[in-house]
């Protein structure tokens, strides 16, 4: 069985909730945009918003340029507090989890995509964050994942060969990434199938099904 010396989380639909599509609706309420294609680009410049290659204020005329709108005064603003609101609800079962992970004498650490505003909302608000060792946030360090620099930018600041870490995620090219850096990595659907796959490989803490 693998003990692990950290075990490295994604933030966003692992210690967080996914966003739900009433937020996604509230943003393209306020932006004038309609929902599916507020929806498609969204997500088609995050990683860039992510990477900081774009700037707050770019990203969002961008989107609104593309979609046909016009941020007035006040506008961006709104969205940007609807968009931060939108990811900042911890899963209890995966934080309540890190904790007991703490409490056995492993590492926890966080390792996520994440653009300045989220980052900067969740280091004022999300107290809960402090708890964990080190984060590891794209915007940051001017990487993205699946991008090997970002996982070893983690690696190096814990002080840690892959091999010792394990690092979950929910989506399958990010777990893809660790694994190709040396990292044992988990695809992260939910806390039943998480721990269906970590039962009787890792010597982990038991993670509640939720």
């Amino acid at each position: 069985m693998i003990q692990p010396a950290a075990v490295i989380f994604d933030y966003g639909k692992v210690l967080s909730i996914s966003q739900q599509p009433s937020d996604m609706e509230a943003m393209a309420r306020v932006a004038g945009i309609d929902v599916p294609v507020m929806h498609d680009l969204y997500w088609k410049y995050r990683l860039a918003f992510d990477r900081r290659d774009l700037s707050i204020e770019d990203y969002w005329k961008t989107i609104a340029r593309e979609g046909g709108a016009v941020l007035r005064n006040g506008t961006m603003e709104e969205i940007i507090r609807l968009d931060n609101e939108s990811w900042s609800r911890p899963n209890p079962v995966v934080v309540t989890w890190a904790g007991e992970i703490r409490r056995s004498g492993i590492r926890t650490a966080i390792l996520s995509n994440m653009p300045i505003t989220l980052r900067r909302y969740l280091t004022e608000n999300a107290l809960w964050l402090r708890d964990f060792e080190y984060a590891t946030w794209s915007c940051d360090v001017n990487a993205v994942k699946p991008e090997p620099a970002i996982y070893w930018h983690t690696l190096n600041a814990l002080k840690l060969q892959p091999g010792d870490t394990l690092f979950l995620d929910d989506k399958e090219e990010n777990v893809a990434g660790a694994r190709e850096v040396g990292m044992h990595a988990i695809l992260f659907e939910n806390p039943a199938q998480a721990w269906s796959e970590l039962r009787g490989r890792f010597a982990l803490p038991p993670l509640a099904a939720g």
